[in-house]
Order: structure tokens, then sequence, then C-alpha cells
């Protein structure tokens, strides 16, 4: 697996975030709430930066990050200045620490169980991505919703 590739899917789909989150035409949108939609695109954005940060930044780039899953779904009014500015960070976390992976560390098993059974690095940083995307897509779908 090439490295550079999962460093250039990060960015694109980070960046993406960026922009899904720069669209809000309300700041005030992003931590609007709705019936069945339980989480608002600001929360699923701190998700998705805590989860990048931990998973990636602590683990494999030794940042020394510490999650807080729970503000991440319980936080409200973040600026968006704010977010765009932990995005800008993220990003850079993400292609420093993937620029510390070799072949031999993705066929390793990652340190955390997180899918109660063992996984290599290469398996979870594929999930990784592909998790960014599915709540992406779902930031997009409240922005244009909700976001009125």
């Amino acid at each position: 697996m090439a490295i550079d590739t999962l460093q250039q899917l990060y960015k694109k789909d980070l960046t993406r975030l960026k922009t899904e989150i720069t669209s809000y035409t309300k700041e005030e949108n992003l931590w609007i709430v709705d019936g069945v939609i339980t989480n608002s695109g600001g929360n699923l954005c701190l998700h998705l930066l805590g989860n990048l940060n931990a998973f990636i930044g602590t683990h494999i780039g030794n940042t020394g990050y510490v999650r807080d899953r729970e503000f991440e779904f319980a936080g409200k009014d973040v600026s968006k200045a704010s977010l765009i500015r932990q995005i800008d960070d993220t990003i850079v976390v993400v292609q420093k620490a993937l620029a510390l992976v070799d072949q031999n560390l993705l066929s390793s098993e990652y340190p955390i169980n997180v899918f109660k059974e063992p996984m290599t690095y290469e398996f979870f940083l594929i999930h990784l991505s592909s998790h960014l995307t599915y709540h992406l897509g779902q930031i997009n779908y409240h922005r244009r919703l909700l976001d009125k």
C-alpha cells in the first residue's frame, strides 16, 4: 500500500471538511439538530478531528493528543474559525504521522483493539479514511438540509 496515496486521500477529505464547515451560511446552523438528526455538523466535525488526532496523531505520530470523545458529541457553539483552525492543524498532524509509516508498520498489529479483534495498521488506516468520508457526507447533507 502506498502511504502517499493515504496522505493524499486524508488531505483531500480534510480539505473537503473545511469547505463544508466554511459553507454553512450561519454559524449557529453548525449546531442544529432536528428530529431524528441527532448529530450536528459541528459535532460530527469535532468527532472526526478527535478520531484522527487520537488514532493517527497519538498512536502513530506520538503527538500526546488526549481525546475527549464525550465533548465531540456534547460540545456546542465552537466557533467556525476554531473548527477551521482545528481542521488545518489536523491536516498537518495526519500528514506528519503518515510520513513516519513504512511497510513494516503497515503490516504490524495496531496497538488498540478497536473492533474487539486484532487488525493491522493498514486495515485501520483504510477504515479511518472511510469513516472520514462517511461522516463528511453526513455533514454535507446536514448543511444542505438544515442550513436555511
